[in-house]
């Protein structure tokens, strides 16, 4: 709840004309390639080989978003877990996915996917302690900002439905380092089941969980429905 207020005081600093979280206020566009900490989790054929379900892992954990200026997306993702009470057990996940993007009104994001992604999860202490599955949910994120580090650069900074930012990215290229901007691979229409239609996927990163949470369309709608009602009143 305070995450969702003080993103609710953003909306309105950016009312009164410091700082506007859309295409058009931002330091520069969301066009190019981004990749966080390392930078070694990167968009593109270094990452994924869908026609081949396999990923090629990166050196470090993070990752990667991709937009091109006419609206299509490629996220790559490399996370590891750790077990509180079996430090042993670290849990491994590859995420790659892709599709076409909106910049909406009310600065949020919504990613919908081609339907080809996948991931690659590895539990050494699960009963199947290594598999592939379909990864084909759509994604909100409910606002965002693109700043200057003084570092790093351009940094993106993006929220998740529930107002959690995710780690910032930096501005690799501003030419898309991406796979092409089609499906690009065959997935059995049952592997498509009612909940990846009804659902959308957040990125969580919180301990023992095993891959992206999903939440209820009904619970996006509502934050966005808040979140314009909330823009009308400042």
């Amino acid at each position: 709840m305070m995450i969702f207020t003080s993103l609710l005081l953003l909306l309105a600093t950016s009312a009164h004309g410091q700082t506007v979280y859309d295409a058009a206020h931002n330091v520069t566009a969301i066009t190019g390639t981004w990749s966080s900490g390392s930078q070694n989790v990167v968009t593109g054929s270094g990452f994924a080989t869908p026609s081949q379900e396999a990923f090629t892992y990166p050196k470090t954990t993070g990752m990667s978003f991709s937009f091109t200026s006419d609206g299509y997306y490629e996220i790559a993702r490399y996370r590891m877990t750790s077990n509180g009470s079996v430090p042993t057990c670290i849990t491994g996940v590859m995420n790659w996915c892709h599709g076409t993007y909106v910049l909406a009104s009310n600065g949020s994001i919504v990613m919908t996917p081609f339907g080809d992604g996948y991931q690659q999860i590895q539990d050494p202490c699960a009963a199947i302690s290594n598999f592939i599955e379909n990864y084909n949910d759509t994604e909100l994120y409910i606002l965002w900002n693109i700043y200057q580090d003084p570092v790093m650069g351009y940094t993106l900074q993006l929220y998740q439905f529930d107002g959690t930012p995710l780690p910032p990215q930096y501005l690799i290229t501003t030419s898309p380092n991406m796979l092409p901007t089609q499906a690009l691979r065959n997935v059995s229409s049952t592997a498509v089941t009612a909940a990846t239609v009804q659902n959308a996927a957040v990125v969580n990163a919180n301990a023992g969980e095993r891959r992206w949470e999903v939440a209820s369309v009904t619970g996006l709608l509502m934050v966005i429905s808040g979140l314009g009602l909330a823009s009308l009143l400042l």
